[in-house]
């Protein structure tokens, strides 16, 4: 077996890494090899999320683990130090380099640092499709011979060059591990790169676990995750020594940082390697993609967030006009489910208390919460869509130069927009950015983002009040919790965060026809975590509240006199200036905090699953502006467990902790009750 890390690894079976920038098509040609033998996990010891995947091919049996996205091997995000270390530490058997052909000398940047460190490099040069229809050509086989590694071209979502592909990557897995490449820095930096290779090879042990050329790099370039690695070694303080001597030498003849000085050499062996390989037949205006004239419109500094928010409002009424049928048909099914199954149980003798838990708990609870499986899915399918197509990105350009006028980090819109997801993983992409300052305000401002948890909550009492508009309205909560998030950032920022916002360069990918492949695979990814979750959480829920309906022993099911109903109805005259002051929405709110879908839930195992459903109960007891004002209450009032835990790791402080639940709650409750009484006001309560 492997190291623990490598789990499930067998002894026989080749591993390979995928490494690549971002918008390479490095999820594509993962998806394409693996299908849906995938695993998600996360990385040991951290919350950033690790994919790995199997393939047969021929008599070998080839597992893929896909690193995060990264332009370099540095030390500037936890994604570069995950890349590195699994690289060096775990030692794959082949790394497959996806390079995006269409922007070769951007790319062969990490291409370089992989075959720096020595790893086992297959080249596989994506999206060639889209560079011969650009008219440009690259000689492969001269540019595998200048790296010395395989070159392999392909086109991920079209399915083209994966076989070969693959025949490199076993041919790779046979062979010896390759001489890292020795890269000419130049007179200066090479004696002191020399001097500093010897001092390695006198530390007994250190060479061993690092190439001695590759460690002399990253200690002039002063990596601080290198040096804490390699700390245990006796003589390091000498080697650091030698190290500060050499920069400050360096600095001072050659008048730039070191750290400059190498990556202006890299560059400057990228650019005459791509000289020698790349022909372009066209010139520079004839080259004017078809993606540079949409981008003309899409990016527009005046149409660009009309734009955006008219994408965003046709995804919602594409999810809900198609959901509406599908969902209504699920409502009927779990209805006579419950009906068939009580009349089953009673007929066999089943004692009415089990019936209770299993016709009003269970299929009543879990059933109304399962209802909403194809607007979940239809929503994700067209967020995928977007991402696919290249949109997503030029969305987070857009907004990148509106929140700079507010004075926050553009950067911040991409954990945002991931948040539309899910909560968790936007909180967790935070730490992409550079500034404590203003990564603390998107992990606080995260949560205001609509998640798809709350979905079953707008759509349940959207279809009630608003059917004719049920697009219409979820979109506006959308755009509320976007507001929110945006105008909270502003007064974090000048009153607790107080500080310059960084810029951020940012790369827009070419736009793409998406795959039905790729697109169902991603909508399946994230939708399925939602079926997980029904049968896990949501159902251990739903038999907690029943319990807590049918007691104490002997009151009605479900009254005010259990224990659910005493604490609604210890809660409920909070809520009541914003409409919904009864004692069953309350202790929804409250079981909500488990996970947001638990609020439907909760109101589902309360009344039952009658006839005509959970939706037709609501429409008899509420008003439409209780019932709107009790989905901003939603959409705002306190995380999720699953985002409250998040929010403690990414901070390490329970203070911060307890302030973002704070904070929301208070909002939550505040805008609720703003939207009811001026409801009222204008006449619509």
């Amino acid at each position: 077996m492997r190291t623990a890390q490598n789990l499930y690894i067998k002894e026989d079976q080749i591993v390979a890494a995928l490494a690549g920038n971002p918008n390479t098509g490095k999820t594509s040609l993962f998806n394409s090899l693996t299908g849906a033998r995938q695993h998600v996990g996360n990385w040991p010891g951290v919350t950033v999320e690790k994919k790995e995947g199997e393939l047969v091919y021929g008599e070998k049996s080839i597992r893929l683990v896909d690193l995060p996205g990264t332009y370099s091997l540095g030390v500037y995000s936890e994604d570069e130090v995950i890349a590195r270390n699994f690289i060096i530490f775990e030692k794959p058997d082949v790394v497959i380099n996806i390079v995006d052909a269409t922007n070769l000398e951007r790319n062969l940047y990490l291409t370089i640092q992989l075959l720096e460190m020595g790893a086992n490099v297959v080249i596989a040069l994506n999206m060639y499709d889209e560079l011969q229809a650009r008219q440009v050509e690259i000689d492969v086989t001269r540019l595998s011979q200048l790296l010395g590694v395989p070159v392999v071209p392909t086109a991920a979502t079209r399915n083209q060059g994966m076989k070969e592909l693959l025949d490199r990557v076993l041919e790779a897995a046979g062979e010896k591990r390759p001489v890292p490449l020795k890269l000419n820095y130049g007179k200066e930096l090479e004696n002191e790169l020399a001097t500093l290779e010897e001092e390695i090879r006198s530390i007994p042990g250190l060479a061993e676990k690092y190439s001695p050329r590759w460690l002399a790099v990253k200690l002039l370039e002063e990596d601080g995750e290198v040096l804490g690695e390699a700390d245990n070694y006796p003589g390091l303080d000498r080697l650091l020594a030698r190290r500060n001597e050499a920069v400050k030498r360096l600095e001072g003849r050659l008048g730039d940082d070191v750290e400059s000085l190498v990556a202006d050499r890299r560059y400057a062996f990228i650019g005459g390697l791509s000289r020698e390989v790349v022909t372009r037949r066209q010139t520079a205006e004839e080259r004017i993609s078809m993606s540079d004239k949409i981008d003309r419109i899409v990016t527009n500094r005046y149409l660009g967030i009309p734009i955006f928010l008219l994408s965003m409002w046709a995804v919602f009424q594409f999810t809900f006009k198609l959901g509406e049928p599908l969902t209504g048909w699920i409502e009927v099914f779990f209805g006579r489910l419950g009906e068939a199954a009580g009349a089953f149980l009673e007929r066999i003798g089943v004692p009415g208390l089990v019936n209770s838990l299993i016709v009003d708990g269970i299929i009543g609870g879990v059933g109304s919460v399962l209802t909403f499986i194809p607007n979940i899915f239809l929503l994700f399918f067209a967020i995928s869509l977007l991402e696919d197509s290249g949109y997503m990105a030029r969305a987070a350009y857009i907004m990148d130069r509106f929140m700079h006028t507010l004075g926050l980090h553009g950067k911040s819109f991409i954990p945002l927009l991931l948040g539309f997801g899910c909560n968790v993983p936007a909180i967790m992409a935070a730490r992409t950015l550079e500034n404590k300052k203003d990564r603390m305000i998107t992990i606080l401002i995260a949560p205001l983002m609509s998640c798809s948890a709350r979905l079953p909550v707008y759509v349940l009492f959207a279809g009630a009040f608003f059917s004719a508009n049920q697009g219409l309205v979820i979109f506006s909560l959308y755009l509320l919790g976007l507001v929110l998030a945006i105008l909270m950032g502003i007064i974090f920022k000048k009153f607790l965060f107080k500080g310059e916002t960084s810029h951020f360069i940012m790369e827009l990918p070419p736009y793409r026809v998406p795959t039905l492949k790729s697109t169902f695979l991603h909508m399946w990814d994230r939708g399925s975590s939602f079926i997980q979750k029904a049968g896990t959480v949501i159902l251990a829920a739903m038999v907690i509240i029943w319990v807590l309906a049918n007691l104490p022993v002997g009151v009605e099911y479900a009254s005010r006199e259990s224990i659910l109903g005493r604490i609604g109805s210890f809660l409920a005259p909070v809520f009541k200036p914003a409409g919904f002051g009864t004692w069953e929405a309350a202790i929804a709110l409250v079981f909500g905090i488990l996970a947001k879908e638990i609020v439907v839930g909760t109101l589902g195992v309360i009344h039952g699953v009658e006839e005509a459903g959970l939706t037709g109960v609501i429409a008899k007891t509420w008003s439409p502006l209780s019932a709107y004002a009790f989905m901003v209450m939603t959409l705002i009032y306190i995380p999720c467990a699953a985002t409250i835990g998040a929010i403690r790791k990414e901070t390490n402080s329970w203070a911060w902790t307890a302030f973002a639940v704070a904070y929301t709650l208070t909002l939550g409750w505040l805008m609720s009750v703003l939207v009811y009484q001026f409801g009222r006001l204008l006449g619509l309560g």
